[in-house]
Order: C-alpha cells, then structure tokens, then sequence
C-alpha cells in the first residue's frame, strides 16, 4: 500500500564554499604556490598584485570577517527580467578602487627580496641513475631493451621483487623481444654491479652479500659477516648470538666487528635516492617560533600571503559597460560573467584570508599551551594537550583543528615539528597530578637508551620503574608506547 507522508528534518550540509576552504586549509605550505597557480589558470579575473604600497598591507586576522557574500555560484538563466536589472554599482563606484587594491599581505612576515634568485633543486632520480650507467655496458639494441625493462622493474628500494619468468612473459607481449631465463639472470649479475651497491637483490639477504662482495676479502669481520649471512641469516635477525657462535665456532671479538660490518650496510640501496616532484619529501615549515629574550614570536611563512587582487581589465570592462548607453543581450551576458568571475576571484581571495587567520590562531593558541616547550625544548614540560583544548580556545571546530594539525609544520630553535606532535593524552601520577603521555615515552626512551645492551630491560622492569618514578601505568602501556617510538623488544635490543 502506498504512503504519501510530509516530514521535517534539520539537516547541515557544507556548501561548495566551505567545501572547498576546507581543503584550502588542509593545503601545505609546499603545495599552496601550485594551489594557487591552478586558480589563477581557471580564473582570468584573479591575477597577482604588482606595485604594492605599504598602506594597502593589512592584517588578515584584522581584515577578515568571516562573511562569504560572493556569489560564484551565480549562472544567469537567460531571462529578460535577468539581463534587465544588471547592477554593477558595487563593482565600480567612483572613487572606489576596492577590487584592483584587493590585496592580501601582512606586514609582519619575514622581508623577501624579490629579486633574489631562488635555488631550484636538480635532481637524478634512482632509475636515471641506473640508466645512465647501463649505457656504459656494451650492449646490442635487443639486451639493452631487456636491460631497461629489468631496471624498470627494479622498486624503489633498489629491490628486483619481480619474477624472472614474468619479465620474460613482459617482454615478450609488450615489446615483442624473445629471451629466456638464462639471458635474463645473466643481464641481472651485470646490473647488480652498478652503484649504489646492493641494488637488484631479490631480497633482503642478497642485498647484504651483494654490499659485502664489494670489501675487502681479507678482513677477518667481512669474512666472518659474509659466513653469518649466508648460513645463519635467520639466527641474525632473531639476535641468537650463542648459536652463530657455536656453528662457526667464532670467538667474541670477531662476532663483535662481524655485526659491525653487517649493521653498516644498506637494507634499502635505492632509498637514497630523493623521488623528485613530490612535496613530501622535504619540510617547509608553515609557523616559525622565534624565542626573544624570553617572549616567544610567531611568523606565518611569507608563501601562505600571496599578494592577490582582482583583474584591472575586468574592472574596466565593467565601466565601460556602465558608460555605454546601448546594452544589448550579448553585452549583459558578457557583463554577467564577468561578475561571476569576480565574485568566485573575491571569494579565493577570502578564502585565502580566512587560510592565514584558521592558521595563526591555531597556532598562538598551541603557543601558549605549550609555552615551556618552545622556551626550553624539554619534552618533559609539554602539557596534556587534546584536540579539543584547542578547539575550545580558538572557537573553531575540531575538524578545522585537526586539519591544521595533520599537514602543518612549524620551525622552532630545537627543530621542526609536525603539530600533531604537541597533541597528546594525559596519564596520572602518584600525587593525581595529569601528566603528558609525551613525557612518559620520553622518560621510557631515555631508560632504554641508558640501559645494559648486554642485558636489555624488559617490559615489565621498565613498568616496575616508571611505577618507582610515581607513573601509574600498567606493561601493556609501556608495551604500546615502545611500540609507537619504534623500539623493539628487549631481545632485539641486545649488543655484544
């Protein structure tokens, strides 16, 4: 049986705008200038500002209001009644040069020269490099083809972790070449000897022997490296010295330089390799925190305020749209989409505002949380700090918080920080006193760090003496925190 019913619901729902702030805010420093540069593509009425004067500086946590009243979800319908009521006055009032001194700076960044020549990072990637030393081998046309398709199958890491009968298979349907096993393994011995030392192993064990091929034979530690990895790989990992030592028959002194050449090589021959065109594989920090003789001073890094402002040919064609006294309908579409343009330039440009004023107050706002910190760089002196503590200081939602604190970084005299570092839970101590997580692990790695390698403390000794420190925590925290700094377990940790 079919029911027409009516309901009322109260819903929220982002609009466009806000969607797309949003993501400006999460945006960092290092990808902003591309973020901008695609808006400036897709927007002829935006462009950046020349020539600009002291007074036009202004404060965006000053200027801004938090008022979105552009409208560049604006598209005329084509009705007469439309076209008949284009009012433009706001856009070109006399005297009025709101939209081409529409700027964005703040006097209180860091000077630029703009003059200065800025260094560009150059760059050859790990497979470039290779390539480059294939063409010294002498090679026909047909086994450079293989070659090349063998260094592309090799990863990152500079490991070869694809099958030899599937190269042979790709060769064959991609590039119609025949080859088979035999040729494939031969190309792959000759490529193992380029640099960096280690590269298309197959695995972790290989990778190791490959490096140690490449030292000298003679040394009593490379040797003795050479025969642990190649009979006892499994007992080296798992650290059961007593059992290496009675299967060689190995004194101390020579098992000691042994695992000194061993923990010397690269796992990861290709890592060294910086991948180019990716923003996360270098900081640029997004706040810097200067400490002057004790009072603590924020800056915004100078890229998060572009010098914007709207176009002065659009500007222009509005008024002499205003001037004219014949308007027909090709006129007035013009004229509307020009203001559309405007409009979604304007809103950019606030969004962009409102970008810095979300970043700053966030900022001062962890600042004076954890002021200690950026005065002294102790850890220990950090605060409990949630999301939520934040959120209820700078009056913005906690979402907005966390995609501030998940992408931004900032530059102290200790060293560069990702924010989400400042943020963590509290735990109790004897007194009842809330304490940051951040200072137990911090007081957990330096026990570890100060202990006996030849007899490393277990969970539950370290447990025993944070307990002993006035900590009220339990072994399986101290397990997950050990855990969460990369420290593995006591077993692992035990040295010669």
């Amino acid at each position: 049986m079919l029911k027409q019913t009516q309901q009322q619901k109260l819903l929220q729902k982002l609009s466009p705008q806000q969607i797309q702030l949003m993501k400006l805010l999460q945006v960092p420093t290092a990808v902003l200038e591309e973020r901008i540069k695609e808006e400036l593509e897709e927007n002829p009425a935006l462009e950046y500002g020349e020539d600009a004067h002291e007074d036009e500086f202004k404060d965006p946590q000053e200027e801004y209001s938090g008022d979105d009243d552009g409208d560049d979800e604006f598209e005329p319908d084509g009705s007469e009644n439309e076209y008949d009521n284009i009012d433009i006055s706001e856009y070109v009032s006399e005297g009025d040069d709101d939209i081409a001194d529409y700027k964005l700076r703040d006097d209180n960044y860091p000077d630029q020269d703009e003059n200065k020549t800025i260094p560009v990072r150059v760059e050859t990637s790990f497979h470039e490099h290779l390539l480059e030393q294939l063409g010294m081998l002498e090679l026909d046309e047909r086994q450079n083809a293989i070659a090349e398709q063998i260094i592309g199958s090799i990863d990152d890491d500079g490991y070869l972790r694809r099958e030899v009968t599937a190269i042979v298979d790709d060769l064959s349907f991609s590039q119609n070449v025949a080859t088979d096993e035999d040729e494939i393994k031969e190309l792959i011995r000759m490529i193992q000897e380029f640099d960096p030392p280690g590269i298309c192993a197959t695995d972790l064990k290989e990778c190791l022997l490959l490096q140690l091929k490449r030292k000298p034979q003679d040394d009593p530690g490379v040797l003795g490296a050479y025969l642990i990895l190649e009979n006892y790989f499994d007992e080296f990992t798992k650290k059961h010295y007593e059992k290496i030592q009675k299967g060689l028959n190995m004194n101390d002194e020579v098992l000691k330089e042994a695992i000194s050449q061993i923990i010397r090589l690269t796992p990861k021959p290709g890592g060294n390799f910086a991948t180019l065109n990716k923003a996360e594989s270098y900081v640029v920090p997004d706040f810097f925190i200067l400490n002057n003789n004790g009072k603590l001073e924020l800056t915004l890094n100078s890229k998060n305020a572009p010098d914007l402002r709207i176009s002065e040919g659009y500007r222009d064609m509005l008024k002499e749209y205003d001037r004219g006294d014949k308007k027909d309908k090709r006129q007035k579409e013009a004229v509307l989409f020009i203001k559309q343009k405007i409009d979604a330039a304007k809103w950019f440009i606030d969004a962009i505002k409102q970008r810095q004023h979300t970043l700053l107050s966030t900022m001062e706002s962890i600042m004076g949380y954890q002021r200690e910190f950026f005065l002294t760089g102790d850890e220990t002196t950090m605060r409990p700090m949630i999301l939520k503590d934040i959120a209820d200081i700078t009056q913005l939602d906690i979402s907005t918080v966390s995609r501030v604190a998940n992408s931004k970084y900032v530059q102290t005299e200790f060293g560069t920080f990702k924010l989400k570092f400042f943020f963590s839970e509290s735990l109790s101590t004897d007194s009842g006193e809330e304490v940051s997580t951040r200072e137990v692990k911090k007081i957990l790695s330096d026990l570890i760090e100060g202990e006996n390698k030849r007899k490393p403390l277990s969970d539950e000794n370290l447990t025993k003496m944070l307990q002993d420190k006035g900590y009220n925590i339990a072994r399986r925290t101290v397990a997950k925190y050990r855990e969460q700094l990369n420290i593995p377990v006591a077993r692992l940790r035990k040295e010669l």
